[in-house]
Parts: structure tokens; sequence; C-alpha cells
């Protein structure tokens, strides 16, 4: 992950850095920070069906995904055709995410924090956690967005404020885990 994650930050360094600084290179960095400032019912539209069509099959899924998490070994034995379900939630976790990052730019530790507190109300059973993260991403979104648009007289980019909360959050949700140990009380 680490060096993937240098590889692209270079390449994008890479594009930023040969960018019109007139034109593309502000646009560049305001989608890299994120932002919902652009949000019309156009780009809904835009997103509605792959969102609407990745999260039925995740949800339809989710029992599916309660057997990959017992491992391969345990899951085949169940009947599970393993590679066949894996590329079918990645697939669809990737439309997913492309959708939303289309039209909001990256966003980023949401997908890491809302399923950790997702999982500390719910426990492990995606039947329930898949619609306890959605909901909790939404209104943690909602949250974000307002504090972006009310916290200075300009908008802050949306990630920016996200990376803010979810980084200590992720250190402390660590913290706990590795002091007790992953409970579900």
């Amino acid at each position: 992950g680490i060096v993937t994650s240098a590889f692209f930050t270079a390449l994008i360094s890479l594009i930023k850095y040969v960018a019109d600084p007139e034109d593309s290179l502000p646009t560049i960095v305001y989608w890299l920070l994120g932002s919902f400032n652009g949000a019309s019912a156009r780009e809904v539209a835009y997103v509605a069906l792959p969102v609407a069509l990745a999260g039925t099959v995740l949800l339809k899924m989710r029992h599916v995904i309660n057997i990959l998490s017992l491992g391969d070994e345990e899951a085949r034995a169940l009947g599970l055709r393993v590679g066949v379900s894996r590329w079918a939630v990645l697939g669809a976790s990737a439309l997913l995410i492309a959708a939303t990052v289309s039209v909001s730019g990256i966003v980023g530790w949401v997908g890491l924090i809302v399923p950790h507190i997702a999982r500390m109300l719910t426990g492990p059973n995606h039947a329930r956690l898949l619609t306890v993260s959605m909901l909790i991403g939404a209104i943690y979104m909602i949250a974000m967005d307002t504090l972006a648009r009310s916290a200075s007289y300009g908008e802050i980019p949306i990630g920016i404020l996200t990376a803010l909360v979810g980084a200590p959050l992720f250190g402390v949700l660590l913290f706990r885990v590795q002091r007790q140990g992953w409970r579900h009380d």
C-alpha cells in the first residue's frame, strides 16, 4: 500500500507540476481536497444509477460478505464460489467509490472511520453493518459539509475536515483496540 501510494502521489505531483497554474491547477487541487460545493441535481443524476446499482448489489450480498469474512476455506466448505463472490463485492465497491469520487473529489478517511464506528455499534454482521455504515456515513458527511461551509469565510474543502477529524479518531480507535482488544459491547 505504501509503495502504491508513493508511486501515485508522485504521478499526481507530476500532473500538478505540468498543469496550467491559472486554469487547470486550481481545479486539480480542489478535486484532490474534495468538495460538495459544485453539487447539483445534474451530478446526482449522473451518479444515481451506478450508486443505486452498486449499493443494491452490496446489500443483496451482505450474507455472502459474512461468509467471505470467515476465510476462503470455510467459505468454500459452505458452498460459496469464493472468487466470483469476491470479485462481485470488489466490483460493486469500486463502482460505488468511482461514482461518488467522480463528482465530489477525494474525501479521505470516511471509508476507514465510518465502518469502524458502525461495527462498534452493530457488531460484525454485515446484514446490519452495511445499512448502519451507510446511515452513519450520510450523517457524517452532512455534518462535515455543514462545518465546511460555516467554519470560515470561504468554504473549506471537505477532505481537509474529514482528515482532521478522521486521523485522530482512527488513532483513538487503534489505541483502544490495541489496549483492550476488539470487543462488541
